[in-house]
């Protein structure tokens, strides 16, 4: 599947969710004061699950550039994570000016507050994927090194898992949340294979050294990835049941 129609199936499945927690919040939302509040709430959820999709195109199109040497590709990824960057900020000025105007208590509190949370961590997955673009680039005009290691298999982990938390994050769902989390475990043994077998090329012929070392860099963003994805994870229990768990032991 290319790229553009995989991230138009996850946009398209986000605003599907979407419109169905907006419809259950106008229903059950009650009239006068708090409207407003709901209202910002649901503006700043939205751009927070936006801003997540747009962090997971760019962890699947800066794999796809690495895997295909497409520098053109990568370098995108490098000037979109300005996107990402300034949606945090959006995010942030929303939260604040929200907490400063409707002086919410309680769940809604803690509700703004998570949601600057995932918002710093999201900018840091938008972050890492960007990285992971930047040595594409570098290596787009190399030959690949062993099929790149697992590196497309972790990839591919780090995107799902960040798409099933952004699911877990719209309905406040702990329990997918949990289920995300557990996922991580596969993305941390393949980091591992990953690096003992570029030791190993490594070792074996000092010509795949500067390769190789670009490459367990990129795994070590993509390992990040699955670790700021289970923050958010963490954040999503917080917010459902106001207890403190470690999902990552």
């Amino acid at each position: 599947m290319a790229a553009g129609d995989d991230q138009g199936r996850v946009e398209s499945e986000i605003q599907e969710i979407l419109a169905r927690t907006a419809s259950d919040g106008a229903t059950a939302a009650p009239q006068g004061a708090r409207e407003p509040l709901d209202r910002e709430l649901r503006s700043i959820k939205e751009t927070v699950i936006r801003m997540g999709s747009m962090a997971e195109a760019a962890i699947r199109d800066a794999l796809d550039a690495l895997v295909t040497h497409n520098a053109e590709k990568a370098t995108a990824v490098i000037i979109g994570d300005r996107k990402i960057n300034d949606m945090q900020h959006e995010v942030i000025t929303a939260i604040t000016t929200t907490i400063a105007t409707q002086s919410p208590v309680a769940r809604d509190l803690r509700n703004l507050l998570m949601m600057n949370h995932v918002v710093y961590e999201l900018e840091r997955i938008g972050d890492h994927a960007a990285s992971v673009a930047k040595i594409a680039v570098q290596l787009a005009p190399e030959p690949a090194l062993q099929r790149y290691l697992h590196l497309p298999e972790i990839g591919e982990l780090a995107a799902t898992q960040l798409h099933g938390i952004l699911m877990a994050l719209v309905d406040v769902d702990p329990v997918r949340a949990r289920e995300v989390a557990v996922s991580d475990d596969q993305i941390d043994a393949l980091y591992r294979q990953s690096f003992d077998e570029c030791i190993r090329l490594m070792e074996a012929d000092k010509s795949n050294v500067a390769r190789g070392t670009r490459l367990l860099f990129a795994a070590h963003y993509l390992e990040r990835i699955g670790d700021r994805t289970t923050n958010i994870a963490e954040d999503i229990v917080y917010l459902a049941s106001g207890e403190v768990e470690d999902l990552n032991p």
